[in-house]
């Protein structure tokens, strides 16, 4: 790649930049601060790349070498494409004394232009996560050797996954003389790296987002295409045409350069009137391509059906025409400005450019052309992707080749780990017309294998479903059959349905051991399903094991053993611990990064359950690496709540009720993490408020897991709401949702479970004295929880028996009791349920005249304060004041407890409330009508409970600082 100061300008006076002075010095200082990462964002046609080039061909790059690479838009995009395109610029390594890094022989066979230069390839590894792996660290190796560099990435939002986990990974391994400049477009969403980028240890990147030129900038950008001053009517009406896209106000203007309205626009704003704007690219695309000859115009039409960047080579055996009518049509059509040269290649101006032609081809030529491309790749040299073979022969309308090609794009997809593309390429082949009924039951097998794994199972589930009821099948093809749309039934949220199914499916997979014992192994996991006894997913457990056996496959025997673990956690069995740490430290395990991942974060969720936060962060931990190494997307929302669950229960609430909320939001793809993410953003609401958001998350989280039989959110969120309404002193409210939630538990028969409802249940009972109800329940669950080891259960079974013994007026007993409960909580760090066992031992001490209660009450606050628990902090200064307990003023050590409840409006009402201002001199001040200000004292008192002004001012006491 030449130095800039080979680079040259173009001579078209509208390339000289036209503002953008303040983003082109954030990429110089870029560079100038190696190591740098740099992202340029923008729609379409904003910019980006001429931002980028003119940054190229600056002082600032003086001396640094240049690499550029370009992202394709393919159906299956291309591992690591822009990068490996970035690598064939190289040239000759720089000279050095030192030996090159062997590792860099893993690009060796993927960079044959420069595979001389590099050592040997290393031998190839069985593991793909480590091949890949391997392939990165040899990617930043040689960024480092040719540093100082430059490279920047093009049309980084069309990229693979795989280069997107090779762009976190340099994030985090960034060559010290290297600037990495990412161009993307913003209408195709949030890329997934921002986070990795945001954390890269050289610091956080240069985000340079471009938004449209101002009305004296496109006046500025038109006078230089058109060689004239433009005047302010006329450049407002252009803005107003254009909306300040610099590419769309070129392709309005250059039109118009060589003919008369070059010489009126200047002058009369009418003369843009013509311009039809909100179809205006597509209007100037077409004319250009209408003053093609015919087969300029057919080699045009077969370049957009090619895609962005042209083969000449190609076009030649498509349209029959020899090299030189290509490269005249070529250059008739870079004239007009429908292509331009890019490294040696004529591509489109611009995506949206190749589009517009793509869609001005008539339909009837658009296939032809894409059959002609397909058998010319077929035919030509080397060995032409499936995904491209299938995306051409389905746009033929030849089905038959499609389908061939694209389970072959599939199988492709699936060896490199990508199951969503696998999924996609298999529903296309399904909806394609005439595919014999054995053809469809095999895609549909492997769709429904991709869709498991991946995020298809929506799609996935009618397909399958619809295979089951129409087609007469073999025993062994209904039985995998009905076992993946169990699964993927689950998958969806519908826990009830899928268990039924899978259950089906068992006497179809009798002579298929290993099928068998992985649809028993789904069916002994007791934590989705209601209306299954414990007794039934031991027994299941174990008919799983036999038929491992059986199957004589250890990846069964392995699956098996992996929720036989799972099964002694939920139910606190302390020898599950020494299971799954055999499990993590066996071979079996280490190698197979799916399933390690999965075991890892369902063990995770059930420690959670158990009252074990400590273990759950490091199973999630592990999980995430894994999951990541594997790019495992189906996990990714699983990942996040699971993180935000180990957050919530050690009490690291930091912008945690944001993150909760977008979980559960129409992006949601995992229709079975759905319910437990509502569940945790209604808990939070519990705690910051308001309280009636929160009961309507559990009302909803209750109704649909009744629905879909799920029994695990069922339980707690019952518990959930029964404990909000004993805050809201609704007693018989609570006893309902509490006695609803016991009886499921009762009926799954597992008593760990129960450690949350009938702690709940008990207090409700004995808000007005001694219960015989309370009494036996307290020893139905002690018996319950004879052998089990879990925090949450002892610490509850403690609290029940305080409250008993409380009610019964043995106040020294229920203190110890108490305490004891205090303890286990804060031992197993369990933050929030701490605090909150301090606050019931407090207002016990307080009701006894004992001293310590006011410590007791103040630790409380301060830790529901560390969590911003407004709703909490709000109870707890009542009960203080109701003691006399001074309440700290100002609120030393506590953050602001209402950023996650109050508008900034309702802040500032209330903290003038709060000082003593009436709403009149409130309405005053902030310029606002008494009667809104009447609206916003009501309002914030009932978000934050409180009763009066009074105890508002409580509750603002960190604001004063």
């Amino acid at each position: 790649m030449p130095l800039p100061s080979q680079v040259s300008h173009a001579e078209d006076p509208a390339d000289s930049l036209v503002g953008r002075r303040e983003e082109l010095a954030v990429l110089q200082a870029a560079i100038a601060a190696q190591p740098s990462l740099a992202l340029v964002e923008g729609e379409a046609g904003i910019g980006k790349s001429r931002l980028v080039r003119e940054l190229l061909a600056s002082p600032a790059v003086v001396g640094r070498r240049i690499l550029v690479g370009q992202c394709e838009q393919l159906q299956e995009p291309l591992p690591l494409s822009p990068l490996l395109d970035a690598f064939r610029q190289v040239g000759n390594l720089p000279a050095g004394a030192e030996v090159l890094n062997p590792v860099l022989g893993a690009l060796a066979p993927l960079v044959p232009e420069i595979a001389s230069q590099l050592p040997p390839p290393p031998p190839a590894l069985t593991d793909q996560g480590a091949e890949r792996h391997r392939v990165f660290r040899a990617a930043v190796a040689l960024l480092d050797r040719l540093g100082p560099l430059v490279l920047v990435l093009e049309d980084v939002h069309w990229a693979d996954t795989v280069t997107f986990d090779f762009l976190a990974f340099l994030a985090a391994h960034l060559p010290p003389r290297l600037t990495a400049i990412l161009v993307a477009r913003t209408e195709t969403g949030r890329l997934p790296i921002r986070e990795a980028l945001a954390r890269a240890p050289s610091g956080a990147a240069r985000v340079v987002g471009l938004s449209p030129l101002n009305r004296p900038e496109v006046a500025q950008l038109a006078g230089r295409i058109l060689h004239a001053d433009l005047s302010p009517e006329v450049a407002d009406r252009l803005y107003d045409r254009t909306g300040g896209i610099p590419f769309v106000v070129e392709e309005v203007l250059r039109t118009f350069v060589e003919g008369p309205a070059a010489r009126t626009i200047p002058a009369r704003p009418e003369a843009l009137d013509d311009l039809a704007v909100p179809v205006v690219l597509r209007d100037v695309i077409v004319q250009r391509l209408l003053t093609l000859d015919d087969d300029a115009r057919q080699v045009v039409n077969a370049a957009a059906v090619l895609g962005l960047v042209t083969d000449d080579r190609l076009l030649a055996e498509v349209t029959e025409h020899d090299a030189g009518e290509i490269a005249r049509s070529l250059a008739r059509a870079q004239a007009l400005g429908l292509l331009h040269d890019k490294g040696g290649h004529s591509c489109f101006r611009h995506a949206l450019a190749q589009q517009v032609v793509y869609e001005a081809v008539p339909a009837a030529e658009r296939r032809w052309l894409h059959l002609r491309t397909a058998r010319a790749l077929e035919a030509g040299a080397g060995a032409p992707t499936a995904a491209r073979l299938a995306h051409h022969y389905r746009l033929a309308g030849r089905h038959q080749e499609f389908v061939v090609h694209a389970e072959a794009a599939a199988e492709a997809a699936l060896a490199h780990g990508n199951d969503a593309t696998a999924a996609r390429f298999l529903l296309e082949a399904l909806e394609a017309q005439g595919v014999p009924q054995p053809d469809r039951v095999r895609l549909a097998l492997k769709l429904g294998r991709a869709a498991v794994d991946g995020l298809a199972h929506t799609e996935a589930l009618p397909i399958v479903h619809g295979l089951l009821v129409t087609e007469q099948l073999p025993a062994a093809v209904r039985g995998e059959l009905r076992f993946t749309h169990g699964r993927l039934l689950r998958q969806s949220g519908d826990a009830r349905a899928g268990y039924l199914e899978i259950g089906n499916a068992l006497a179809d997979l009798a002579d298929e051991p290993a099928l068998l014992g992985r649809a028993l192994a789904v069916l002994a996991a007791p934590e989705t399903v209601t209306d299954r006894h414990m007794r039934e997913h031991v027994a299941r457990c174990d008919e799983a094991a036999a038929a491992a056996l059986r199957s004589g496959d250890r990846s069964v025997d392995v699956a098996v053993r992996i929720t036989r673990a799972g099964l002694m956690l939920e139910q606190g069995r302390p020898e599950s611990w020494p299971l799954i740490d055999d499990l993590l430290g066996g071979d079996e395990l280490r190698t197979s990064y799916r399933e390690r991942a999965r075991a890892c974060l369902n063990w995770a969720q059930a420690a959670l359950h158990i009252g074990r936060p400590d273990r759950a962060e490091a199973l999630l931990a592990e999980g995430r690496r894994v999951s990541e190494q594997a790019d495992y997307l189906r996990l990714t929302e699983v990942v996040d709540l699971v993180a935000a669950a180990v957050d919530h229960a050690a009490g690291r609430w930091d912008g945690l009720l944001d993150s909760v909320r977008r979980m559960g939001g129409a992006d949601a793809t995992f229709g079975a993490a759905s319910l437990d993410s509502r569940l945790l953003h209604g808990s939070l609401l519990a705690a910051v408020g308001p309280a009636e958001e929160a009961a309507a998350r559990f009302s909803e989280v209750i109704a649909v897991a009744e629905r879909v039989g799920a029994v695990w959110p069922l339980i707690a969120a019952r518990t959930a709401m029964a404990q909000l309404l004993l805050t809201m002193d609704d007693a018989v409210g609570a006893v309902d949702h509490a006695r609803a939630a016991v009886a499921d538990v009762r009926a799954k028969g597992n008593w760990v479970w129960g450690a949350a409802p009938v702690a709940c249940l008990v207090e409700a009972l004995t808000v007005r004295g001694p219960d015989s109800e309370a009494a036996a329940l307290v020893d139905e669950f002690a018996a319950g929880l004879d052998g089990t080891n879990s925090p949450r259960a002892q610490a509850a079974l403690l609290t029940a028996r305080g409250a008993l013994a409380s009610a019964h007026d043995r106040g020294d007993d229920a203190e110890a009791l108490f305490g004891q409960a205090r303890q286990v909580l804060m031992d197993a760090g369990l933050r929030y349920d701490e605090a909150q066992a301090a606050e019931r031992l407090g207002r016990l001490r307080c009701e006894r005249g004992a001293a310590r209660g006011g410590p007791d009450l103040e630790a409380a606050l301060r830790s529901y304060g560390a969590m911003t628990a407004s709703r909490d902090i709000a109870r707890v200064c009542r009960s203080m004041r109701q003691f006399g307990v001074p309440i700290p003023y100002p609120w030393r050590g506590g953050r602001r407890s209402l950023g996650q409840t109050l508008s900034p409006k309702e802040h500032r009402v209330a903290a003038l409330a709060a000082s003593g201002k009436t709403n009149q001199e409130i309405a005053t001040e902030l310029f606002l009508s008494r009667r809104t200000v009447e609206s916003h004292v009501s309002s914030t008192l009932r978000k934050l409970g409180c009763g009066s002004r009074k105890e508002l001012a409580a509750m603002l006491l960190d604001i004063a600082e």
